[in-house]
């Protein structure tokens, strides 16, 4: 035989006979259940690194990456802030925003919404509001026109489309001789967005820069400068640097910092997941020890023929190390096939499931999306696949130690 005897000796205990039947449908449990958990283990850090990586997307599509804002008003002088900006290397784009609260009533509904006024020529290098855009488009944001881009929910809440016209109130109040009446104005829905986060679907508003700074009286100035950077991940310190070069007295924030909590609550997450479903893995690697034993006791016999052959005690040793191993190797690749299987076919299946039943598996207002993206990372994968072969392998150690120390004649005697 070009194998070694002992995987040989170890691929045929694996192989169904009509005395060890029994043994051998415990070691298919085995396979089965570490199959299963390291499958399990998969798809739920795969589900959690989809819900990270969309909701780490849609939060930039509409926040962008960094932020400069005045510390105590608006910006006096925004554009030379923003070329300041751009004059750096590492800032790909930058565009200024008014932003503010207000209520918007269509009809007898209203709605408390955030209202961001910005540049229809320089959002889209910010933002990916362009590319999330039903209806409408960014560039009817005129100035002076009063138009107003909504998202899809609060169209939906509010019963409005485009063409529609609300009214818009600020907190902000103006003193008359028959008192203080709210700021108000009329807009008309000139574009529907959505973007696939309820934050932004439902409380979002968006209107020309101009217009916004009329409303929200801050005499042309700007809230501050969006900025887009060439790496999502040092955000923060490009524009803690530009505030700093800037001479300082602003605001710096960065996409990290305004949505910290989701972040690190998904790290969390997966931490104490990976922990939990390890244990799992661990549970179902211990079947092969039980499996094992039983192996070794019924092959007493052909341990004493081996040893009185010549086969070293590490021999007999290495061939049930050998029979746990592929059982703990088999598993492992069944389980790595079925969840990768799982993760690719995920979300078509619970759209399927939600349309044959009629239920909303994943409501927009409670998890932030409602869809269920799944995204499987290779080195993920590996440390799955690596743990669950080392607790096959470890569970292989003390049969195998038994075995290796029975005594031959001992065996034959009862034999």
């Amino acid at each position: 035989m070009r194998q070694p005897y002992q995987l040989s000796i170890a691929f045929r205990y694996l192989r169904a006979r009509s005395r060890n039947g029994f043994i051998s449908f415990i070691s298919l449990v085995s396979m089965v259940g570490i199959g299963l958990a390291v499958a399990v283990l998969i798809v739920v850090l795969s589900v959690m690194n989809g819900f990270e990586y969309e909701l780490q997307q849609r939060i930039l599509g509409m926040v962008s990456d960094a932020a400069i804002t005045g510390l105590e008003g608006p910006l006096d002088d925004w554009p030379a802030v923003r070329d300041r900006a751009l004059a750096r290397e590492d800032v790909v784009a930058a565009a200024p925003f008014v932003e503010g609260q207000g209520v918007i009533v269509a009809g007898e509904a209203t709605a408390g919404v955030g209202v961001r006024g910005v540049e229809p020529r320089l959002e889209p290098e910010v933002s990916a509001l362009a590319d999330v855009l039903r209806e409408g488009s960014v560039e009817a944001l005129e100035a002076g026109s009063f138009n107003m881009l909504i998202g899809s929910m609060l169209a939906d809440d509010l019963d409005i489309g485009v063409g529609d016209t609300v009214v818009l109130l600020l907190a902000q109040g103006r003193v008359t001789p028959a008192g203080i009446f709210p700021r108000m104005r009329s807009f008309t829905v000139a574009g529907v967005f959505e973007a696939g986060m309820y934050e932004y679907d439902r409380g979002l508003t968006f209107v020309n820069m101009d217009d916004a700074a009329r409303l929200f009286a801050t005499d042309g100035r700007a809230s501050g400068v969006r900025l887009a950077v060439s790496d999502i991940y040092s955000a923060g310190r490009v524009a803690t640097e530009l505030a700093l070069d800037l001479g300082g007295g602003f605001y710096v924030t960065d996409w990290t910092r305004q949505h910290v909590n989701f972040f690190r609550s998904i790290q969390l997450t997966k931490t104490i997941m990976f922990v939990i479903l390890s244990l799992v893995i661990g549970v179902a690697a211990f079947n092969i020890v039980s499996t094992l034993v039983m192996v070794v006791r019924d092959k007493r016999g052909d341990i004493a023929i081996l040893r009185s052959y010549g086969t070293s005690p590490l021999g007999i040793l290495t061939i049930f190390a050998n029979q746990g191993t592929l059982i703990g190797l088999l598993g492992t690749l069944f389980g790595v096939g079925l969840g990768l299987l799982v993760v690719s076919q995920l979300e078509a299946a619970v759209a399927a499931f939600e349309a044959w039943f009629n239920l909303d598996l994943l409501s927009g207002e409670v998890y932030f999306i409602s869809d269920l993206p799944a995204q499987a990372r290779s080195g993920e994968v590996a440390q799955i696949a690596l743990l669950a072969l080392l607790l096959a392998v470890a569970a292989t150690v003390y049969p195998a130690f038994s075995a290796a120390r029975q005594a031959p004649a001992e065996a034959l005697r009862h034999e």
